[in-house]
């Protein structure tokens, strides 16, 4: 899978997942609620990574829901790729 809305990277054991929307303030859609996911399940098939970091590039983390994209989704309409709001993968219990 390729990311659009993360960065995935691992060196030396250290995974690091960084949300890049620096533009939105790493707002989250559903879209990057994937990419996190299929990110984390990375790391927990990669028997040599020992950390993971979750961090937001620019100047902050994650401002919350993508407010234009939670709008769509209460109308009806599907903006994303993925699910829809409140029905990622993130938010099902499975074994990390």
């Amino acid at each position: 899978m390729s990311y659009e809305n993360i960065l995935f990277d691992v060196q030396d054991g250290i995974a690091t997942i960084t949300l890049n929307r620096p533009d939105k303030l790493n707002a989250y859609t559903t879209e990057m609620g994937e990419e996190v996911v299929d990110a984390f399940r990375k790391v927990k098939d990669d028997a040599d990574v020992r950390a993971l970091i979750l961090t937001g590039a620019g100047r902050g983390f994650c401002a919350g829901v993508d407010l234009e994209h939670l709008k769509a989704h209460q109308a009806g309409e599907n903006v994303s790729k993925g699910p829809r709001l409140g029905e990622e993968d993130f938010l099902k219990v499975f074994p990390l």
